[in-house]
């Protein structure tokens, strides 16, 4: 069921680091039985690793044979995920994603980088945007000869520069809709070209730290920490792609335009976690925010870069599990959290 296991087409000593990190945790069928009251599979897990293939292409395509291999195209709901810096993939995103789908899925990732993720941040965005698009692409191609009604559900899934990858294979919001399933991205670099477009060409009246995207009938945002997606009474048919970012998270903010253009985040309102006497100034501010990028993940859960306690509503919005209830809600948020 995972890569670098027995049978598997990729060794495990070429996963790397955070390749063995995560092919080695998550809920098992036992743990998520425990949760759902209900028998549920065991979750499947396929990598590659750097050293696992010579190019990013064929690291996708190797990871997508080791997910054929361990069965991942059978089970109702396969995530494509890519990866940040050296490799890592969100335990609380993937965890969360297992659990609401009752084990009955699968994750494919590949890593594209040795570097720390805030460095890579800064100095990898190729080699990121080749990865993602060149997962998506090898994951959708085997998809799309599989009969129709023996598809998985296709979602997608990005933290940080992850989101910037996770981004690269489509065009816009309506490419996104048609090979999609939905879609999770967390912590987005103000860099993302999707994104970007966005939140640029919000609907009037909504700020850049909370914005709506064409009413919000495919893109929507939640910047208030709330799990919330505005706007609320506005339809949201069909498949969703979901943005979380918060107000205090420097590698969302960060931007050489912040050296001698004023951002919208400080023309208007604060966010929740950003204090109300921070005011833009030339220069000054783009330190500011650049000497935070090192220790944007030493902050408490749903402030700064860490979006864990954000995973059980992302995921809520994006999935609609059938028959949830504010109880296993609240008790999947201890289990993800460490609370219980």
């Amino acid at each position: 069921m995972r890569s670098g296991g027995p049978g598997s087409l990729v060794s495990w000593d070429s996963l790397g680091r955070e390749g063995r990190t995560f092919m080695s945790g998550g809920p098992s069928a036992a743990d998520i039985s425990a949760f759902t009251g209900t028998k549920a599979s065991e979750p499947i897990r396929a990598y590659a690793g750097l050293e696992s293939a010579d190019s990013s292409q064929d690291r996708a395509a190797l990871a997508v044979d080791d997910l054929v291999r361990a069965g991942g195209f059978d089970r109702d709901y396969l995530m494509v995920a890519t990866t940040t810096g050296s490799g890592w993939v969100s335990p609380g995103g993937a965890d969360t994603f297992e659990y609401m789908t009752g084990g009955n899925s699968a994750i494919v990732a590949m890593q594209y980088s040795y570097l720390p993720s805030w460095i890579s941040y800064l100095v990898d965005q190729r080699e990121a945007r080749e990865a993602g698009r060149d997962l998506f692409d090898a994951v959708y191609e085997h998809w799309l000869t599989l009969p129709q009604d023996r598809r998985p559900k296709l979602i997608g899934f990005g933290e940080s520069l992850g989101s910037f990858g996770g981004e690269a294979a489509f065009s816009g919001e309506i490419d996104m809709s048609n090979r999609l399933d939905g879609a999770l991205f967390t912590g987005p670099p103000n860099f993302n070209p999707l994104y970007r477009d966005f939140v640029d060409n919000r609907d009037p009246g909504t700020t850049e730290v909370q914005p709506t995207f064409r009413d919000g009938r495919i893109v929507r945002f939640d910047g208030s920490n709330a799990g919330t997606f505005p706007p609320a009474g506005s339809p949201w048919e069909g498949h969703r792609i979901a943005y979380v970012q918060h107000p205090s998270d420097p590698i969302v903010w960060w931007s050489p335009n912040l050296l001698i253009h004023e951002p919208d985040w400080l023309d208007e309102p604060r966010g929740y976690d950003v204090v109300a006497d921070m005011h833009w100034a030339p220069f000054v501010t783009f330190w500011q925010v650049t000497l935070d990028l090192p220790g944007a993940t030493a902050v408490p859960g749903g402030h700064g870069h860490v979006y864990t306690p954000n995973y059980v509503d992302g995921w809520t919005a994006v999935l609609r599990p059938t028959g949830w209830t504010q109880a296993k809600h609240d008790e999947l948020q201890r289990i993800i959290t460490g609370e219980g």
